[in-house]
């Protein structure tokens, strides 16, 4: 299923905190658009959601932010793969072993190479300012738990 919908900043902590109190375990979402789209503020509301008090640091540099209880109530990796140049480095990341028991937000995921990952939730930001649309593609795995209706 493929749904879009208009929307601004001020929108994207209820958004992003609605897909987050959906996440589940083995859950990975890919978050697509150009630098400045809002791909973080999404995946902060997203951790906000699952029990984040602080501020999450953008992991651009760590490339990889992990997340476990009790600071959050589901482990979840933020993943910023910006920095990734070649898709044999994704190996180092380790970035399955994160799903036994948790989730991974994925930042840049064109840099996952040609296959993407299969199943996942893809959320592309487009447009900037008040006019951004956001588009997922909504796997059958999340079927009835798609909080965007």
């Amino acid at each position: 299923m493929q749904s879009s919908r208009p929307y601004n900043l001020a929108d994207a902590d209820r958004i992003g905190g609605a897909i987050g109190a959906a996440l589940l375990p083995g859950d990975v979402v890919l978050l697509s658009g150009d630098l400045g789209a809002g791909k973080t503020t999404l995946a902060r509301a997203m951790l906000k959601a699952r029990g984040l008090a602080g501020e999450a640091p953008s992991p651009t540099f760590a490339i990889v932010q992990p997340y476990a209880p009790p600071e959050v109530d589901l482990p979840i990796a933020h993943v910023d793969l910006y920095r990734i140049e070649d898709e044999s480095e994704l190996i180092e990341l380790g970035l399955d072993d994160y799903l036994h028991d948790g989730a991974l937000l994925i930042e840049w995921p064109e840099r996952l190479g040609p296959e993407g990952w299969p199943g996942a939730l893809t959320l592309t930001i487009s447009g900037g300012g008040d006019a951004r649309v956001l588009t997922a593609e909504v796997p059958p795995a999340w079927g009835s738990r798609w909080p965007l209706r």
